[in-house]
């Protein structure tokens, strides 16, 4: 008889424990479950679900002096720095240009000038055939857009670097 009441009480403190969630206040772009806070903010009550927050954490300078260069609106990188960085944007465009350039020579082999060899199902299938030649002739097409995009911003990363390096 004992084990019938402690069952059903067992399962209410249980529910009422899943169930009893402090309220949670938006402000702004910040969440808090203080009232007195939420009021004074005018906060608006979130409800209709759960709500995680993360707490962001702020950047820390290894050395202890400073932090990354241009953390703050306005405020000016080191000479030094923008060179490296200016360094480090011309190499990874200029290893992006190499693997588009080598793309572009695998998609115009296959093209064949228009008459690339036939898979297996376009033999019987000359739709396929068609489908997969338009394809990779817009391929091709974008590929050539990727390129010159590359090389644009190779031509502005080498004429900022030869200016920054001129002051």
């Amino acid at each position: 008889m004992k084990t019938l009441i402690l069952i059903p009480l067992a399962a209410l403190w249980v529910g009422t424990g899943a169930v009893a969630q402090e309220r949670i206040y938006r402000c702004g772009n910040e969440y808090t479950n203080t009232v007195s806070e939420a009021q004074a903010k005018n906060c608006k009550l979130v409800s209709g679900g759960n709500v995680t927050v993360v707490q962001a954490h702020k950047p820390v300078a290894a050395s202890g002096t400073r932090v990354a260069a241009a953390t703050q609106p306005g405020q000016r990188v080191d000479a030094g720095d923008q060179r490296a960085k200016d360094s480090d944007a011309k190499m990874i465009l200029e290893s992006e240009l190499k693997k588009a350039e080598a793309r572009q020579a695998e998609l115009l082999k296959e093209y064949n000038n228009g008459e690339p060899e036939k898979l297996g199902p376009e033999t019987r299938n000359f739709q396929k055939y068609q489908d997969r030649v338009a394809e990779l002739k817009a391929s091709i097409s974008r590929n050539e857009s990727d390129i010159a995009g590359i090389r644009r911003e190779l031509g502005r990363v080498s004429s900022a670097s030869s200016a920054s390096a001129a002051k």
